[in-house]
């Protein structure tokens, strides 16, 4: 069986932590992006995600972020696992709960990310659409996806 973790709500004092999260599992996932891309999508992803959005995490024993999920209903906008936490059902349980809580049922993902795409349409996702560039007008197209009815 999964185990369950408790999902609370991401402080201003855990923004450094979550940080560090996005940074690791975007270099184990986004192997398209060089350093100067990773570095330069830091103060965007802390600007427009972790100080705007809401967003939800899960903790470990000592109570370190090691997942998130940032939502704007309709919309998963961030979903971030530590890698060494990895098939433990985080990200799982985080999709489930911006679903089932928070009314999410669209999500983008980069077409380079086969595991990220993957992951969501085990999820019941599928490609609605298609852009050629991200969300920063960056040139990594993206799937757009919505959950199936």
């Amino acid at each position: 069986m999964t185990p369950s973790f408790q999902i609370s709500n991401l402080k201003p004092a855990d923004h450094p932590r979550a940080l560090d999260v996005w940074e690791a599992s975007v270099r184990a996932t986004h192997d398209f992006l060089d350093e100067d891309t990773i570095q330069s999508l830091k103060p965007l992803v802390q600007e427009a995600c972790l100080e705007c959005l809401p967003v939800y995490c899960v903790r470990d024993e000592s109570q370190a972020v090691i997942g998130f999920v940032g939502v704007e209903s309709p919309k998963i906008e961030a979903l971030f696992i530590d890698p060494a936490w990895r098939g433990n059902g985080i990200g799982r349980q985080l999709v489930s709960y911006a679903v089932n809580e928070l009314g999410a049922e669209l999500v983008d993902v980069n077409e380079q990310n086969e595991q990220a795409l993957g992951f969501y349409q085990h999820l019941g996702f599928e490609v609605a659409h298609r852009s050629d560039v991200d969300g920063f007008g960056k040139p990594f197209p993206l799937l757009h996806l919505k959950l199936a009815e």
